[in-house]
């Protein structure tokens, strides 16, 4: 079964990019424009790592992070936060997530971070 991941990010350019780059390694790509009702999507989809934007609407990535994270059932899915704010290593912390990833990327980047949180059973 191939591995999800679930990706929040308002810019369809991203997602756009980052699905096809993502489903050619063979990920099952699932993306959103917004986190609203964010916990109950990721149980639905039960993804096993999530991207995560900042400036997602309309909560924005802090709150929609640490929403997944208080969940006793999702907390153990990484989360790699990914922006284009300067400040990104305070921000992934504020929000809790596993790790971060300073946007603009390359395609090695986006894959080494997203292999470097992954579960592998």
């Amino acid at each position: 079964m191939a591995n999800r991941i679930l990706i929040f990010d308002d810019d369809i350019d991203i997602l756009s990019i980052c699905s096809y780059i993502l489903s050619e390694q063979g990920w099952e790509v699932f993306t959103s424009e917004n986190c609203n009702d964010i916990v109950k999507r990721v149980r639905d989809i039960a993804p096993n790592v999530i991207l995560m934007d900042n400036w997602i609407p309309d909560t924005g990535g802090i709150v929609a992070t640490r929403a997944l994270k208080n969940e006793a059932d999702l907390k153990q899915i990484p989360v790699v936060y990914f922006s284009a704010n300067n400040d990104i290593h305070t921000l992934a912390q504020q929000a809790g997530a596993d790790t971060f990833l300073p946007k603009p990327f390359d395609i090695q980047e986006l894959e080494s971070k997203i292999n470097s949180v992954l579960v592998h059973d």
